[in-house]
């Protein structure tokens, strides 16, 4: 697993997300300080779901097509989406948020 730091947790307040530019890109959410991290390209279509709106529901709704999925699982939860999201676990040490990546082959 390759650790990526994101940012403080004080740069992400409840209720925002932030796009990490690895491969492949990254949505982080924080939700009441609970964080979670998504594939941030929409499996429906080509939009980032880091502009996406944060539900109370523990779910993000895609900006451009409404399709819903869940921050814990990545399932997709209403159409247009079909296609579930990756999940990555998250970390936050001392006040930093990092995202556990799947190591690229070599």
């Amino acid at each position: 697993m390759e650790k990526v730091h994101v940012c403080s947790t004080a740069d992400l307040p409840p209720g925002e997300a932030r796009r990490v530019d690895t491969s492949p890109a990254i949505a982080v959410f924080n939700l009441d300080g609970t964080f979670y991290a998504l594939a941030d390209l929409c499996s429906h279509g080509n939009a980032s779901m880091s502009e996406g709106y944060l539900e109370d529901d523990c779910t993000v709704e895609c900006p451009v097509h409404t399709a819903r999925f869940c921050l814990k699982t990545g399932q997709a939860l209403t159409q247009p989406a079909t296609i579930d999201l990756a999940t990555f676990a998250v970390d936050v040490e001392e006040g930093e948020i990092y995202v556990r990546l799947p190591k690229a082959d070599a």
